[in-house]
């Protein structure tokens, strides 16, 4: 067996010692050895041993009622504190015979390769310096750690860091143990659970945090790392205004079912990441003015500052006090509606060109050493950050918009626009578009819900248009759910380009995208109002949901052929925009991998999309983990760019067909037409008692119902909480098993060899398998779940065993993960602080749905702790 690198290995078991110094501190020797025992359980019974799960289940089954709290804290907190040492240990300081990570090479090799493949270094050095990245951070609930633990565990990380020296002194060594002590036992006494849900502001506070604490000193490394290998290969420089890869936000826009997010927060999430990006340049150019004191000077610079010994300062101290200006507007505009001053920084060019003015000053005169520091980094995070730190998007449901111009029509006489057809309100909505008077009288008088979109409108249209990303239309559908936000955006008075996109989520919609978006670049006036390219969003979440992510995967890759297609004729610029969650029944998994199996010719130079919930923190929490993530990010789109994958050849896409349609039948018959489904999946899975969980402002449904009414992120939590993992695998136990059948196991081995798209699918359904575990969803259903409903429940688990089957048969393994030796023992050795936890809360559900218990309550908060634990142990779990 491969065995976990030793220093991770300390690591760990030292942080395991020191929390169980405070539990033993708080709860006493004998608390502390049942927790050990019923650990020791579970890592025997996992072994094979009955002797060691009879273990396990007598202390479990003996714990008083004051015991089930802290004994799901203590598992619960071991696995953050697992999760801190393991993402630490990916930027651990490396020994000198140690090789660089891939995260690190990935760049410079990318580069040797294309330079090998024949492309020109000066066309190279353009072509990655035009890169239009866009990482769009999500508010939604699947971060259940507290923003103030949060902090805590990045504190840990940081002294791991001062820790990994070899020639710390005893006494040294003996105080950043002391301080991770303190740490560890601050952590432990701090509440897991938030007492109420944050609100739509709070979501967007956190989301700046990220950027506070990590990504504004991230983003200039990962430049200067981009810088330095780009010189390397082709001896050009990364121009200072060029920002490959920038960051934009959904917390505050995303509107989509979520009553909490309204004008007011949306004009309130502006101003506050204004006000945040001016008191974050300010502390750079505090501390610029400090450092330059130079005296020697370019004249264009003296001719600014005038006679002054230090010259730099002069210019850096007018920088700064329209930055003090800046965020003084924005703290008294969230109060009330204040025009900006003069002083107010309004275009980043204001920022940018004293910060230039500096650095070209300091290499004309010799100083390119000083020039290149800190100043350079400040000049970085301008061109990538800009005046308002992220571009908010607004996103809202076409259902909406039709209800808005409903009754709109009906007020004016025109008739019922809900009841048109597509062509009727095509042509109401260009005429409307065309028209040179307002469509709205001045006495008009909406109802809430109308008055609300217009009011969103009224606060885009008045929004810097640097601040705002794009307006994302929710179950989009035809051409005019574009046309109509296009309507209401003119009513309110916006006069410049914003890019309207449709967001096609169900298979449906997948299928009817390019028909869609070919109608609607065809429409008369629809190109000029374009200004750029057209931006579509596909739906990884709701189309898994929809279809299985067999189906769901092949819908969405012929939806961005189609798409290719038809800007390719039309003569328009597509920038494809994926809304993938953290999860792979959500469209998640290794980005490098997920980049480079899109079809060739959807990624050319352009790349949007989401990063969610938890991923965030795991991602882009610490400086140097963001760092890394920046770089796969990078080289996958310049790759996918310049060197594209092949087209898929027709067997493989006939052979794709049949898969598709196998999982799509197999998926829906479960999950649509099972008439016990439902049922079952409300007993077996937390799914309920999640309702309760404080995680996100949003609502977990967005309307009373069934399955369908859920969002697809308590869809996937749900099941991962029981380790059926259904979502993620359900249906390709019959698309793989019946190709199987049919003697195509070497051309499904051809198509996992060569074609990018399939590769991805089966490594990331192998790695969800690897977390599944039909034994413990066994025990959610001896405990929890009705005996008539039982039989499902095994023919569930009888699927599960198939597509492992299927799997195992197709990648030539006796065990899941043969080819990822490290990843496999992490998950087994997770898995003894999750087995207790699994077994806590299905003795938890039981007793909470027995007493009805209430929020507060110890029972309660030990259910939703255990929650937590078994999120942060599987870690993407929603």
């Amino acid at each position: 067996m491969t065995e976990i690198d030793v220093r991770l290995r300390e690591e760990v078991h030292l942080l395991g010692e020191l929390l169980g110094d405070c539990i033993r501190a708080q709860h006493g020797a004998a608390l502390f050895d049942r927790i050990e025992r019923i650990r020791q359980g579970a890592k025997r019974a996992r072994q094979g041993s009955a002797a060691g799960a009879e273990q396990l289940a007598d202390e479990l089954d003996g714990l008083a009622e004051d015991e089930l709290l802290p004994v799901a804290r203590a598992f619960n907190q071991f696995l953050n504190l697992a999760n801190i040492a393991e993402q630490y240990h990916r930027v651990r300081r490396l020994r000198p015979d140690e090789p660089e990570p891939f995260e690190a090479r990935v760049l410079p090799d990318l580069l040797a390769r294309l330079l090998a493949d024949g492309h020109a270094p000066e066309a190279l050095a353009r072509q990655l310096a035009a890169l239009d990245i866009e990482l769009v951070l999500t508010a939604h609930p699947t971060e259940v750690a507290r923003r103030t633990l949060i902090q805590k565990y990045d504190a840990i990380a940081a002294q791991l860091a001062a820790l990994d020296h070899s020639d710390l002194s005893p006494r040294e060594r003996q105080r950043i143990r002391e301080r991770l002590r303190r740490l560890i036992a601050e952590a432990w006494h701090t509440e897991e659970i938030r007492r109420s849900r944050p609100t739509p502001v709070d979501e967007a506070k956190w989301g700046f945090a990220v950027i506070e604490h990590s990504l504004w000193e991230a983003v200039p490394a990962f430049l200067r790392g981009v810088d330095e290998a780009l010189q390397a290969a082709t001896g050009q420089r990364l121009p200072l205004h060029a920002a490959p890869l920038r960051f934009a936000s959904w917390m505050g826009g995303d509107r989509d079912g979520n009553p909490n997010v309204t004008a007011a927060v949306t004009r309130e999430v502006l101003l506050l990441a204004r006000w945040m990006a001016a008191d974050l340049y300010l502390r750079d150019v505090d501390a610029l003015a400090a450092a330059l004191s130079m005296q020697q000077a370019s004249e264009e610079l003296r001719l600014r500052v005038g006679v002054h010994p230090e010259p730099y300062r002069a210019l850096l101290k007018q920088l700064r006090e329209r930055l003090r200006a800046t965020r003084a507007w924005a703290e008294a505009a969230l109060e009330q509606e204040l025009p900006p001053g003069p002083e107010v920084l309004h275009d980043n060019r204001e920022l940018q060109e004293p910060l230039e003015l500096c650095y070209h000053s300091l290499h004309a005169c010799g100083m390119g050493v000083i020039a290149d520091g800190a100043l350079l980094d400040c000049l970085r995070r301008a061109a990538t950050f800009g005046l308002f730190l992220v571009r908010l998007d607004i996103r809202q449901d076409a259902v909406r918009h039709t209800a808005a111009l409903e009754e709109i029509t009906a007020y004016l006489g025109l008739g019922h626009y809900a009841a048109w057809d597509e062509e009727t309100r095509i042509a109401f909505l260009l005429r409307e578009l065309d028209s040179r008077r307002p469509l709205l009288p001045a006495h008009y008088r909406p109802s809430p819900d109308t008055a609300e979109v217009l009011a969103t409108c009224r606060v885009v249209a008045a929004a810097p248009a640097a601040s705002l990303g794009s307006y994302v239309i929710s179950m989009a559908g035809a051409p005019s759910d574009v046309l109509a936000v296009q309507l209401l955006l003119k009513e309110a008075g916006l006069q410049r380009p914003l890019r309207v996109v449709p967001l096609f989520e169900t298979l449906e919609d997948l299928e009817r995208a390019g028909p869609v978006v070919d109608q609607l670049l065809a429409l008369p006036g629809y190109r000029e109002r374009l200004h750029g390219p057209q931006e579509v969003m596909i739906g990884y979440s709701d189309s898994a949901k929809d279809a299985g992510t067999c189906a769901a995967a092949w819908a969405q890759y012929r939806a961005q052929e189609d798409l290719v297609e038809v800007c390719r004729r039309q003569g328009v610029e597509l920038l494809l925009f994926h809304g993938r969650g953290g999860t792979v029944g959500r469209g998640g998994g290794p980005a490098h991998a997920a980049i480079l199996s899109q079809p060739p010719g959807s990624v050319v130079g352009r790349f949007r999309t989401t990063e969610q919930g938890e991923m965030i923190r795991f991602k882009f929490g610490l400086p140097a983990i963001a760092e890394q993530n920046l770089n796969l990010y990078l080289a996958a789109v310049l790759e996918a760019t310049l060197s594209p994958p092949p087209a898929p050849k027709a067997q493989w896409r006939a052979l794709m067909e049949r898969l598709a349609a196998d999982g799509l039948s197999a998926y829906r018959e479960v999950v649509r037409e099972h008439p016990q489904f439902v049922a079952y999946f409300r007993q077996a899975t937390p799914e309920l008692e999640l309702g309760r969980l404080p995680l996100g402002s949003r609502p977990a449904r967005r309307r009373e119902g069934g399955v369908e009414s859920l969002r697809a992120i308590p869809w996937i939590f749900a099941w991962t909480q029981m380790r059926l993992m259904l979502p993620a695998w359900l249906g390709w136990e019959r698309a793989l098993g019946r190709a199987l059948e049919r003697g195509e196991q070497a051309l499904l081995a051809e198509m996992r060899a060569h074609w990018p798209f399939f590769r991805a699918r089966i490594d990331m359904l192998e790695m969800v398998l690897a977390k599944a575990d039909p034994q413990i969803a066994e025990l959610y259903d001896r405990r929890l779940v009705a005996e008539e409903l039982r039989p499902l429940g095994r023919h569930l688990r009888d699927l599960l065993s198939q597509v492992f089957s299927a799997v195992l048969a197709l990648t030539g393994q006796s065990q899941l993960l043969e080819q990822s030796p490290l990843t496999r023992q992490s998950i087994a050795v997770r898995n003894a602080y999750l087995d207790p936890l699994h077994l806590l809360q299905v003795e938890l559900l039981a007793r909470s749905r027995r007493s009805e218990s209430r929020p507060g309550e110890p029972l309660e908060q030990a259910l939703l702790v255990s929650v937590a634990g078994i999120a942060a142990g599987l870690r993407n779990t929603g």
